[in-house]
């Protein structure tokens, strides 16, 4: 058996899958939905990902297809709130949401992140690495298998690098998606931050972003998990997601100090579902953990650097109600290779 203790931060463990219980009474029920589903949804994705993206249709009619595709599985509810904006009054604060040249700094949990993205902004979406600055631009179906990929530590071979600056000069009309964290989690905890955030220009705005479901079982922090998160996508009736954007941010701490952010409200009790593989942190880990940021190859991180990483992680940390975790990508591939051995051993068991 293995143990896993070594895979938690102050009792919380970021990699774990999440189950949702429910009662066995409602199986027939799941099952008549998900076969029904599944076919719907497989027809919708290749015909948007094989035909459509690739015909000159305008972004409204490709927004409302990504719509019909979140619909299938019961997206229906979305709960979106943004920092210093009270509910109602959201059409009066448009300066508070990203636009385009701007920058979304996303918590990275589920292949919906990506999905619902592209459904609202249209953006470019970039894959990030700890061991470099500089960004992989990806494809919106790329960055839905990310989710359920791996997690890399250095980019493949021949892989095309740039960085966020070059991206912005680009394509000065598209919004810019970076997942900062480099890898998924199940959305109780935050990642160290790689360091592609770094290559932003100075006067670009970052928009922190937080994405979180109910229930919470449609993350993704196990690789390859293809078919449990389609059963868990497709077998319920309805998913919610909520949706907490903070107040921009720049790399520049003279801009910073300019615009600051106001001081974040006390955090409220989670809701997420009870998970055995989590516990209640004691009374001596209530502060921080100390902080492990990447170091890239063409330069250490510089002091006001780190701010920029420190102000993004507490922002999504505080978005979404959870804590900062010293677990990186190293120890997630660790987690993955202890996972697999022992499902093997339980499997090599039942033969």
């Amino acid at each position: 058996m293995e143990k896993y203790s070594q895979f938690r931060d102050r009792g919380i463990a970021p990699f774990f899958p999440i189950s949702t219980p429910t009662s066995r009474v409602y199986l027939p029920f799941r099952v008549f939905i998900f076969l029904v589903r599944l076919p719907i949804l497989v027809a919708l994705m290749l015909s948007y990902f094989l035909v459509l993206q690739c015909l000159p249709l305008g972004s409204l009619f490709k927004k409302a297809f990504l719509w019909a595709i979140l619909g299938v599985p019961g997206i229906w509810w979305v709960d979106l709130q943004v920092d210093g904006v009270k509910k109602g009054s959201l059409a009066k604060h448009s300066p508070r949401l990203p636009k385009p040249s701007n920058i979304i700094a996303s918590s990275f949990t589920s292949p919906i992140d990506a999905l619902y993205l592209a459904v609202i902004f249209d953006p470019i979406f970039t894959a990030s690495y700890p061991s470099t600055r500089l960004v992989h631009r990806i494809s919106l179906f790329r960055a839905i298998l990310c989710a359920l990929s791996p997690p890399q530590s250095r980019p493949p071979p021949g892989t095309i690098l740039t960085d966020l600056g070059t991206l912005l000069r680009d394509h000065p009309n598209r919004i810019i998606v970076v997942f900062p964290e480099t890898t998924t989690t199940n959305g109780r905890g935050i990642l160290p931050f790689g360091p592609s955030l770094l290559t932003s220009p100075s006067a670009t705005r970052i928009f922190p972003v937080s994405v979180r479901y109910t229930p919470p079982d449609i993350t993704t922090p196990i690789p390859h998990a293809y078919w449990a998160f389609l059963w868990n996508l497709l077998s319920r009736p309805t998913h919610c997601i909520r949706v907490r954007i903070a107040e921009c941010v720049y790399n520049n701490p003279t801009l910073n100090e300019e615009y600051p952010q106001k001081a974040p409200p006390s955090p409220s009790k989670s809701t997420h579902t009870h998970n055995y593989l989590d516990t209640p942190p004691s009374s001596d880990e209530t502060e921080e953990p100390p902080r492990r940021f990447s170091t890239a190859k063409n330069g250490d991180i510089t002091t006001d650097e780190r701010r920029l990483l420190e102000k993004v992680s507490e922002a999504l940390a505080r978005l979404g109600r959870v804590k900062r975790v010293g677990l990186g990508v190293r120890d997630k591939v660790a987690f993955v290779e202890a996972w697999g051995r022992q499902r093997r051993q339980r499997f090599r068991w039942l033969r």
